[in-house]
């Protein structure tokens, strides 16, 4: 037998280690199989539970939006209702209008929903300090005296007593209280200036003032739309926050907006 030539048994023998190997590597084959098996069964398990539970999740979320929803409509009907019985017979329909006005110019900012309907909520309601005020003060035909004015100057500190302790997800009782404020600090009852004013109450100055002037009072006829942005145009960026002057004039002037 030549060197380098292998004999029988050396290739029996070879080929029976690679049998062998062959043996073990199916072997191996065969755990993965079931290995990956396992692992694909327990996912797919794993996937069902989060199905599952994402399904309650979802479940649960729409439960709540409604029930915020419902508690929501509660919560504006009562507001509606306090705002009614303030307001008759003097100046019916003016805390609804300036919610009208007052959203319409915190859309027009850009303001969040969340932060217009905190800014609805307290216009709405903004003048209820006004029920501590003697009718005959509320409805006097002629000009007040400077008693009977101090006695009006009252009604945002006593809205806000009133409003205070009751847990809105909104500023709205510091709305109340500063609705009257003037950014060169001559509004009351603090004489808040600039951004010492909560935007909420910035944007309800100027919705005040716009809609008093464009209504009937007791003492006097409505004044009309063009005197009322004449008004806040005048004391842009003096009184009122320029940038809520601004939005304000362009509802009216640009897109049509009507109070009624």
């Amino acid at each position: 037998m030549q060197d380098g030539e292998k004999t029988k048994e050396q290739l029996i023998n070879e080929l029976e280690q690679m049998r062998k190997q062959f043996a073990a590597l199916k072997t191996s084959y065969r755990d993965l199989e079931n290995q990956l098996e396992g692992q694909t069964e327990e996912l797919a398990n794993v996937n069902e539970a989060r199905a599952i539970e994402l399904v309650k999740s979802k479940k649960i979320q729409q439960e709540f939006k409604n029930g915020c929803g419902k508690l929501q409509q509660v919560l504006t009907e009562t507001i509606c209702a306090l705002s009614f019985a303030i307001e008759k017979p003097y100046t019916e329909g003016h805390q609804s209008r300036v919610a009208k006005l007052a959203c319409a110019i915190a859309a027009k900012i850009n303001l969040s929903e969340d932060v217009m309907l905190g800014v609805k909520t307290a216009a709405i309601i903004h003048d209820i300090g006004k029920i501590n005020i003697p009718a005959e003060i509320l409805s006097k035909p002629s000009k007040l005296t400077k008693i009977e004015y101090s006695m009006i100057t009252l009604h945002p500190q006593a809205g806000y007593e009133i409003i205070k302790n009751i847990k809105f997800p909104w500023p709205v009782s510091k709305a109340i209280l500063q609705h009257h404020e003037k950014t060169d600090g001559t509004g009351y009852p603090q004489g808040l200036t600039g951004d010492e004013i909560i935007v909420e109450a910035r944007i309800l100055g100027v919705a005040d003032v716009v809609e008093a002037m464009t209504a009937p009072r007791p003492h006097r006829p409505a004044l009309g739309i063009e005197k009322a942005l004449e008004e806040i145009l005048e004391k842009k960026g003096i009184c009122y926050d320029a940038c809520i002057v601004d939005a304000c004039v362009c509802l009216f002037k640009e897109e049509g907006f009507k109070l009624n």
